[in-house]
């Protein structure tokens, strides 16, 4: 900001005041209004408050929300027009607060990608010193002013504060956290205690509430539960664990993704298979956004995620095979539930320790869903379902690469009524995977089969023990909407026939239960001869007239 004469005139700059050029781009495209995460960060400023930490996995919106944010606050532009047909237009804050502050915004991964392996931190605050301070030139400088000096000389000057926004906080963390090279490892932890001292520098102590009206950082890990967390103790932290009052602006809900589909001409139902099932927070139905996006522009579903992340790393969590891992990612591919504990988890992706750490970061990456209400972890849809099949390839785990494999056949078989290929394929699985298909009653043989169906979920939608008039069936397949396959009952039985089973089914009413989905039913009897270690299979078609 340069003073001629009584006024000061902005200047724009890389990082300060950069205007509102990227989310007028957003503003230009198909844009899903999500504007009323200003008016919570609004309650903020200037209280207590007024640090917020706002972590979420990639491609959810997380530099979208920033520009955002950036382009509301800058006051070296008028962003009104980009506003006055938004949510946040109807906000009591939106006048308060529009345009009203010089804004710094960066991308920590940028630098991050520029200065690897160097002295980041230092090369990042005279970057920064050199952009604001030509912004400000009328302000003087002392040679050895940090960015926080220069920020309170500055506030001091203009008698205005600044929002800070940093995309991508934990970039440096997540980049320097995971080495094994003993030598890069020190060098990384010089780095890392580098940045944890800027970040104490800039937003602690009595000086931060001069300079600042709040600040705003994204990213997918939350703040470290040691060291970064002295540094940042004052932050508000909203993650994919606790979203707390961020949780509608994590994702598309399920009204916006229906109003998209919609105008697009796409099946919502389809949108809901392949990107639905993130629970966050009290938002129980969350759809990733970018896939979303990526499938009505292309009109097609299929998994967009694979191509923006990396499946090996996953695959290195996976493969510790904590406490049995192995298995809970087995059963969650197949539609199961896992209990996790998220509190172990310090937030560092080198401290991974146990099962309930992997399936934490799991969480924070996307790559799993958490019910905080019943604290279980699961595999959202479709979409991740693949992306998580993916990385199990990338294990080396053959014997559970071919179960998933072998579903597909099973499937096939099952609808072609071919009881001899179900009980060899069904046997096949067993023989794999011993350590948690063992057979103890009918619920494991439940979990069994939920595991060897794993690729019906595309066209079908899993019950375990569906209420029946007289009981419990043990897995029920209801094919979904558009899906012209008959419904799938399977009953299980120890030690009692594959007949008893479909007797079963009919004495139990079953087929009643699921006349409202569909007119074409399989009834699947499988037992299995603990003494002999042998399944047999009956499988009859049937029909339930409206």
């Amino acid at each position: 900001m340069t003073r001629i004469g009584n006024k000061y005139i902005n200047i724009m700059g890389l990082y300060i005041n950069k205007g509102n050029a990227a989310f007028k781009r957003v503003r230009n495209s198909e844009y899903v209004d999500k504007s009323g995460l200003i008016g919570v960060v609004n309650r903020t400023l200037c209280t207590e408050q007024m640090f917020s930490c706002v972590t979420r996995c990639r491609r959810f919106g997380k530099s979208m929300a920033a520009n955002m944010l950036a382009a509301y606050y800058d006051h070296s532009c008028d962003s009104r027009p980009l506003f006055t047909d938004l949510q946040i237009a109807a906000d009591p804050t939106f006048e308060q607060h529009l345009n009203k502050y010089p804004v710094i915004s960066i991308d920590l991964s940028d630098f991050v990608t520029r200065f690897k392996n160097k002295d980041i931190v230092t090369l990042m605050d005279a970057e920064l010193r050199k952009d604001i301070a030509a912004a400000y030139p009328d302000v003087p400088t002392e040679e050895n002013d940090d960015l926080m000096a220069l920020l309170i000389r500055i506030s001091t000057a203009t008698k205005r504060q600044f929002i800070f926004i940093i995309d991508e906080w934990d970039a440096i963390l997540r980049e320097f956290q995971q080495t094994e090279n003993t030598e890069l490892r020190a060098v990384a932890r010089k780095i890392i205690d580098t940045y944890v001292d800027w970040l104490r520098r800039m937003f602690k102590g009595g000086n931060s509430a001069l300079v600042f009206a709040g600040a705003y950082l994204t990213g997918i890990l939350p703040i470290k539960k040691y060291k970064t967390e002295s540094a940042m103790n004052n932050f508000l932290e909203y993650s994919m664990v606790k979203p707390g009052m961020m949780a509608p602006y994590f994702g598309f809900t399920k009204d916006e993704v229906y109003t998209l589909a919609n105008k697009h001409g796409m099946d919502f139902d389809e949108l809901e298979k392949w990107y639905d099932g993130y629970q966050i927070g009290n938002e129980q139905s969350i759809f990733n956004p970018n896939s979303v996006m990526m499938a009505l522009r292309e009109h097609w579903c299929e998994s967009y995620w694979s191509r923006t992340g990396a499946t090996e790393a996953v695959a290195t969590y996976i493969t510790s095979n904590f406490d049995g891992l192995k298995d809970n990612i087995l059963q969650m591919l197949a539609g199961e539930r896992s209990w996790v504990d998220p509190t172990s988890f310090r937030n560092d992706l080198s401290e991974v320790n146990n099962r309930d750490d992997v399936l934490t970061v799991l969480i924070h990456l996307g790559y799993l869903s958490y019910d905080r209400r019943e604290r279980e972890c699961y595999v959202p849809n479709l979409e991740v379902s693949e992306a998580l099949r993916n990385a199990v390839r990338e294990t080396g785990w053959t014997e559970v690469a071919k179960t998933l494999e072998q579903s597909d056949r099973l499937l096939r078989a099952t609808l072609d009524c071919d009881a001899d290929t179900v009980v060899r394929l069904v046997e096949d699985a067993h023989s794999e995977h011993t350590s948690i298909l063992s057979y103890y009653n009918e619920n494991s043989m439940a979990c069994v089969l939920s595991i060897a169906y794993y690729s019906a979920h595309g066209d079908y939608i899993f019950h375990r023990e569906l209420a029946s008039g007289k009981g419990f069936a043990d897995l029920v397949l209801l094919p979904r909407k558009n899906v012209s396959k008959p419904a799938i009952i399977l009953e299980l039985k120890c030690d009692k026939t594959a007949h008893t089973a479909i007797d079963q089914i009919r004495e139990r009413c079953y087929p009643e239960k699921v006349k409202q989905y569909t007119g074409d039913l399989l009834l699947v009897g499988i037992s299995y001869d603990k003494k002999a270690k042998q399944h047999s299979c009956l499988i009859e078609r049937t029909k339930i007239e409206p």
